[in-house]
């Protein structure tokens, strides 16, 4: 995307700035060795945590940022790669029958995007009640992997088991698959809850997670993306970013500033606040990819 087509978008969504971020050291030679064009740029959108059947404070909105997600997803100057959604598509329920309502909810929602590449991860909202078995009806597997443009992406499930772990099949199917890969592969991973320990005491973290970054420490180009903690935050475990994606519901404080993990209160003078997407843009001839956060258009 050109710095003018970016412009145009933050004016079309009203925003007052952005965030941008490099990183993937040598994410060039990469994709050189897996095959992709030289100087291939490309782009995807993240969106997490959307909590669809939430209802009630903080967000008197809760039936509108969705679709005005989609709204700002589809107003974009240049058409993302692929769409994908990082967790907590619904908001969590007891009710099986409520549950797939919720679901099928989400799924026509999105269907308005106009990129029809949408990839869907679990959050534990969406999963831990019934190991994931409704989500599977409705988006497929809780964990994958594709291919696009040199880049090997990784989607892990570390919320279908009750314990917020990957678990041990996991793990082996993770390990085998990295055997495949050279050390100098592109490998983004798409995960709900954070790998490393950013908070245990609410929940921000996977209990076998570093055994998961443990297997993608010997790999040269490793981003990780994922959702769960409602904001903006980076990592670094060695060599290896962490970068979570704001919600489209409420966002939730910083780890620890507060004795319990409640939302943030609605701020009617500045309504979304705190809401919003990522966009994300791989950019081999300067070996990098650039991480940009967007805003929930208001309107």
């Amino acid at each position: 995307m050109s710095a003018f087509d970016r412009r145009q978008f933050l004016q079309l969504a009203g925003v007052g700035g952005a965030v941008f971020m490099s990183g993937l050291s040598g994410a060039a030679r990469g994709a050189d060795s897996m095959g992709a064009a030289k100087g291939e740029d490309f782009f995807f959108v993240q969106l997490s945590d959307s909590h669809w059947g939430f209802e009630g404070p903080p967000n008197p909105d809760a039936h509108g940022t969705l679709p005005k997600a989609v709204a700002s997803v589809n107003a974009l100057v240049q058409t993302p790669d692929f769409i994908i959604f990082t967790g907590d598509l619904t908001h969590t329920t007891d009710d099986p029958k409520e549950r797939r309502k919720r679901m099928a909810g989400f799924r026509d929602i999105v269907s308005e995007l106009k990129v029809k590449n949408v990839r869907f991860i679990p959050g534990e909202h969406d999963a831990s009640l019934d190991n994931g078995k409704a989500f599977k009806e409705f988006f497929g597997p809780t964990n994958y992997t594709f291919e696009h443009k040199g880049v090997h992406f990784i989607v892990l499930d570390n919320v279908s088991d009750l314990g917020a772990q990957l678990g041990e099949a996991q793990l082996a199917w993770l390990a085998d698959d990295l055997k495949k890969q050279a050390k100098d592969a592109r490998i983004v991973v798409f995960a709900h809850r954070p790998l490393f320990d950013l908070y245990p005491q609410w929940d921000w973290a996977t209990r076998d997670g570093a055994k998961a970054v443990d297997l993608l420490m010997p790999y040269d180009n490793v981003t990780v993306f994922y959702g769960h903690i409602h904001q903006e935050h980076h990592h670094m475990t060695g060599h290896i970013a962490h970068h979570s994606a704001k919600s489209l519901i409420f966002p939730l404080p910083v780890a620890g500033s507060q004795p319990k993990r409640a939302p943030l209160a609605w701020d009617p003078a500045q309504p979304y606040r705190g809401l919003g997407f990522r966009e994300v843009e791989a950019e081999p001839k300067k070996a990098e990819y650039v991480i940009t956060e967007m805003p929930v258009q208001k309107a």
